[in-house]
């Protein structure tokens, strides 16, 4: 591709990497925890926001529940990072859920996996991005009418860092991470610190009264909303799967760094979801899903969006939303919050080129980038996640409904996928102390997989009427999707196997020139057909105009030319149509003979010459290809403009040899 786009791309992704230098790219522990585990890093900014939420659906009362339901959620982050510890000691290849799932429940069960994380891969990219954006405009409100416009900015910009290497983009993500990190630790230490010595803080919404939506909840419709607010609440557990993914990664020993940041990965997050949903409670946060349900709310609720729960709470812990703390909270979150996306940039490229390599999803994303990264994936990644954004109008509320219901399913096969393999360790020859250790980790899987397996049927239950059902839709899509690319793959490998007996030689090859016009391309084009010594050799021109027709007639006699020249016609001035048929006419009497078109072309220097030549050519190449027993050869000439690209990327040399390089021009 010429210079205009070249430059471009060199700009935007940095200049190509060597395949010997993949090794280079690994991440060490402290790289690798922001790559892969900024979103469960992330998702306890908005969890307990969305356990308040639903809380809130049967008034002030029923927040006294939020401290158990986000207890339960804590005990089900730590239960679900130990039992993945399992999955990278036991599959270091980076297949994770998918791996485990295809060896031990078989590749149905697999698909299903790969489906689910998929879909749930595309919705971290969408809501992570979506709060993000929530939190700036908390921050600064004038910003709601540009909301769209500002997701998919952020995810073009996630897109581009990404396709600049998995290293490089980490360091550029490192940063804002670690920052977070320190950020709410501070919040939470600072905020117990004022709680403890009698100053609690108090968030601007605790004089605010919520609307109940539903009044006086007993029985089943207490214990739903429970399940739907722990199901919501669940959302910090997205991404926790993506180290067991990313364990090639890795440096080495892969799989014992993988486990390592995997626990620190999960000690940061249960204490800093733990310390922000005690200081909601403390602070008294009311938040409602509809900003008009808030009794004593100082704006427009139609058109003032209401504060974070965690910028409520940095206001109330800092001294106001005008310190210098609190605007440092706000830009963490929201960095974390829209780079929290790139766990998914880092993961559902890696399972998509595994899915590829195993003929279930194209070729294409199996293939590396110039920076060693699989660049059509986060390009099929980013593309759909901004569909996502603008179908939603990158309102995080509805878009969530959409999120965890397939990390839950993929949770679920995995954790009794890891049973499965452990018993098969056990059947087999081990000693005291292997077996102790593969009785302890089938225990743990087995408690995860249960407990998965709960929240996946009540994540179900209660979010299916809230939008869950789409992805109950796109995940046996996907599935089938899969199968059905797999099935091509498998039927183009058999019809293309080879023969045991294999006749080299096709009986006859006859080649055919086209011709348009009696010039130097025309004269390559026939003399590499001679060279080729097939069986017969003929020049075709199709008549679209008489007169030219005519007038290469004659030129083709005063010449001299020992080739006989066919003229087709065409009637309604086609040239593609008439040559095919006249390629088929000459193969149905002798099935076996190969038929050689001799197509010469231009090639030129400048994007924009494109334009101007070979259209009629492509057409015709296009058309060809689908004729069995006929091959098509393009005869490229080179215009002036093509040497003079070429002579301009040349880099300057000294003396002679620099002079010698610019005077030379390329031979037609």
């Amino acid at each position: 591709m010429p210079a205009p786009t070249s430059w471009l791309k060199r700009l935007v992704v940095g200049r190509p990497f060597r395949s010997d230098t993949l090794g280079e790219t690994l991440l060490p522990k402290w790289l690798a925890l922001p790559i892969f585990a900024s979103d469960p890093l992330s998702s306890v900014a908005y969890a307990t926001q969305e356990i308040l939420l639903i809380l809130s659906i049967g008034g002030l009362a029923y927040l006294t529940l939020a401290p158990w339901v986000g207890l339960a959620v804590a005990v089900l982050l730590t239960v679900v990072v130990i039992s993945y510890r399992q999955v990278v000691r036991a599959y270091p290849s980076g297949g994770g859920s998918y791996e485990v799932a295809s060896r031990n429940l078989g590749s149905r069960a697999g698909l299903v996996v790969a489906g689910a994380l998929m879909v749930d891969y595309i919705m971290t990219v969408a809501v992570s991005v979506a709060s993000g954006v929530d939190n700036i405009i908390s921050a600064v409100p004038e910003l709601n009418d540009y909301r769209i416009a500002l997701n998919i900015g952020f995810i073009v910009l996630l897109m581009a860092m990404n396709l600049r290497g998995i290293r490089e983009s980490g360091r550029a993500f490192a940063a804002p991470t670690y920052l977070f990190i320190a950020t709410v630790m501070l919040l939470v230490v600072v905020g117990l610190g004022r709680t403890f010595t009698g100053h609690a803080p108090v968030a601007e919404s605790a004089g605010y009264d919520v609307r109940p939506e539903q009044v006086g909840l007993t029985g089943a419709a207490l214990v739903f909303l429970l399940l739907r607010s722990f199901a919501s609440g669940c959302t910090a557990l997205t991404g926790v799967e993506a180290i067991s993914n990313g364990v090639p990664a890795f440096r080495k020993p892969k799989a014992l760094n993988a486990a390592r940041t995997m626990t620190a990965m999960g000690v940061t997050a249960v204490v800093m979801f733990g310390g922000i949903t005690a200081l909601a409670l403390i602070t008294k946060v009311h938040i409602a899903e509809n900003t008009c349900d808030l009794a004593g709310f100082r704006g427009d609720c139609a058109t003032d969006p209401q504060r974070t729960v965690i910028s409520q709470i940095g206001a109330a812990v800092f001294g106001g939303d005008h310190t210098v703390l609190f605007y440092i909270l706000q830009a963490a979150t929201a960095l974390i919050l829209i780079l929290a996306a790139n766990t998914a940039f880092n993961g559902f490229p890696l399972l998509a080129s595994i899915l590829a390599q195993d003929r279930y999803l194209p070729r294409q994303l199996h293939t590396r980038g110039d920076r060693l990264a699989f660049s059509n994936g986060i390009i099929a990644l980013s593309l759909v996640a901004g569909i996502l954004i603008f179908a939603f109008d990158g309102s995080t509320t509805r878009l969530i409904q959409l999120y965890i219901l397939g990390v839950f399913t993929s949770f679920t096969l995995c954790q009794a996928g890891m049973v499965r393999h452990w018993n098969r360790v056990l059947a087999g020859p081990t000693d005291s102390r292997e077996r102790r250790a593969a009785q302890r980790s089938r225990l743990i899987n087995a408690l995860g997989a249960l407990l998965t397996a709960l929240v996946l049927i009540v994540v179900l239950i209660t979010k299916f009427t809230h939008g869950a059902y789409l992805v109950v839709i796109a995940i046996p899509a996907l599935y089938l999707l899969m199968r059905a690319i797999h099935r091509h793959y498998t039927h183009v490998r058999e019809e293309l196997r080879p023969d045991d007996e294999f006749e080299l030689l096709p009986s006859r090859v006859h080649a055919i020139v086209l011709v348009s016009t009696l010039h130097k391309p025309s004269q390559r084009a026939i003399a590499f057909a001679r060279a080729t010594r097939p069986d017969t050799l003929s020049a075709i021109t199709v008549n679209v105009d008489d007169a030219d027709t005519r007038e290469l007639q004659h030129q083709w006699e005063q010449r001299g030319m020992k080739l006989p020249l066919k003229v087709i016609e065409s009637p309604y001035r086609e040239i593609t149509r008439p040559v095919v048929q006249y390629v088929k006419n000459l193969r149905r009497g002798s099935p076996r003979d190969v038929v050689c078109i001799y197509i010469p072309e231009y090639v030129v220097g400048r994007w924009w010459e494109n334009i101007l030549h070979n259209q009629s050519s492509l057409r015709l190449k296009g058309r060809l290809l689908f004729e069995p027993g006929v091959m098509v050869t393009s005869v490229p000439w080179q215009l002036h403009s093509t040497t003079r690209r070429d002579l301009q990327r040349v880099r300057p040399l000294p003396g002679d040899l620099r002079r010698g390089v610019t005077t030379q021009r390329r031979s037609g």
